[in-house]
């Protein structure tokens, strides 16, 4: 685990957060999110999406660099799902002061469609831009878990 991958997977994060976060605000979701912190605006809604994205890619690149994997768009996939399920499904709706487990149902699941779409491009964007700073910086990782200059 070094500085640089985490770097490189908040950057992932980020851009995966612009992508995602464009789709939100022409969805007109953006004050939702604000409303996590209190402020339903879409600026601070935004704010907070790219702030949430940064710490999801840098847990990003320390899961891939702790498993010995590269990332790329199959890990982002993975990933995106898992924070659809972790997002809008459990967290979201807590920190709301909805309750967990609220939108653990069919009817919410059918709902949230559209943000499992946001989430798989989130998560494909993030992989595929984590593992192309990681090569063009020349950082490889080898067999036992530590990290060289290629």
């Amino acid at each position: 685990m070094n500085v640089t991958s985490i770097k490189h997977g908040v950057y992932g994060g980020l851009a995966g957060g612009v992508v995602f976060g464009a789709m939100m605000a022409m969805m007109g979701m953006l004050p939702m999110i604000g409303n996590m912190v209190g402020i339903p605006s879409a600026w601070v809604g935004l704010l907070v999406h790219l702030m949430i994205s940064a710490a999801i890619g840098g847990s990003f690149a320390v899961l891939l660099d702790a498993s010995g994997q590269r990332g790329g768009v199959g890990s982002g996939l993975a990933y995106g799902f898992a924070w659809w399920i972790l997002g809008p499904l459990t967290l979201m709706p807590f920190f709301m002061g909805m309750g967990l487990g609220v939108n653990w149902n069919v009817a919410a699941i059918g709902e949230a469609m559209p943000s499992l779409v946001g989430h798989l491009i989130f998560g494909a964007v993030l992989g595929v831009t984590y593992r192309w700073l990681r090569e063009s910086s020349g950082v490889a990782h080898v067999d036992h878990g530590e990290t060289q200059a290629a």
